[in-house]
């Protein structure tokens, strides 16, 4: 049964017909055409799907995209301003951290996420936000190393 969902993603509101079954993940790629977010288990144990629901790291592909209604949705999309890359994203460029990419928005939101709550974390604390997006070709050394220099300005 599809029933009118009212979101806000990246700062915009949206209106979309969907079922209700539907997850935050598909109603982003298939419905707002926002495909930064990645699919990579449909069972929240790799977070590639990571977005920011009022600025917490949340795997969408668990989330019920009803249950978001009412939220401030923030998906890789919306981190850079007039073209110009925030700067984790930067960060993860100018160290190498990107190679096949896949799981690159997801670990740029749950850095998102710790650097606003924690501006200047420990290695241990940016390991620990990042434990839940796992990486296939990095050994996240250089991952680690961005998240650092983006909390450190550099």
């Amino acid at each position: 049964m599809k029933r009118a969902l009212k979101l806000t993603v990246n700062d915009e509101d949206y209106e979309v017909l969907a079922d209700t079954h539907r997850t935050l993940l598909e109603v982003l790629r298939d419905s707002l055409g926002l495909t930064g977010s990645k699919e990579g288990c449909g069972f929240g144990a790799c977070g590639a799907c990571t977005v920011l629901l009022d600025g917490k790291a949340n795997l969408a592909c668990l989330t019920l995209a009803f249950s978001a209604q009412g939220k401030q949705i923030t998906t890789i999309e919306g981190l850079a301003v007039n073209g110009k890359l925030h700067p984790i994203q930067d960060a993860a460029v100018r160290y190498g951290a990107i190679q096949c990419g896949f799981c690159t928005p997801g670990w740029i939101m749950s850095a998102k996420a710790l650097l606003d709550e924690k501006p200047k974390p420990t290695e241990l604390e940016v390991k620990t936000a990042i434990s839940g997006n796992l990486c296939r070709c990095t050994g996240y050394v250089k991952i680690i190393e961005s998240i650092i220099a983006a909390s450190e300005g550099k």
